[in-house]
């Protein structure tokens, strides 16, 4: 009997790898292994880069709600202690986006604090 090989699989399988790495450079647009090692690579830097990501976003935060607490003559960690000493539970996306839209309300935070 003969092999019995399905070509449609195999090759709807390259297809929707190189249709993800269109408009990379050179090979790895149109080679099938190099642009197999390129979407996997891609993979991994993307799922590196989600967790990255909410460090960075933190670390903004942080500066935003710092340089906003400096203008109102404390620091960002004595801000984030007497916020926690006074029991408010504002977390820091919603404070840093209180500092940057919103200033009257963020100075009326740290005014409640003082």
């Amino acid at each position: 009997m003969p092999r019995s090989v399905n070509h449609v699989a195999s090759r709807a399988r390259r297809k929707k790898i190189l249709k993800q790495v269109k408009g990379q450079y050179g090979a790895r647009k149109n080679v099938w292994t190099v642009a197999k090692n390129a979407y996997e690579k891609g993979l991994t830097y993307a799922f590196v880069s989600r967790r990255r990501k909410k460090r960075e976003f933190r670390a903004l935060w942080i500066q935003r709600i710092n340089a906003a607490a400096r203008l109102e003559g404390m620091s960002y960690s004595q801000l984030m202690g007497a916020l926690h000493k006074a029991g408010i539970e504002i977390n820091r996306k919603t404070l840093a986006n209180l500092a940057l839209n919103n200033p009257a309300a963020f100075k009326a935070v740290v005014e409640k604090v003082k």
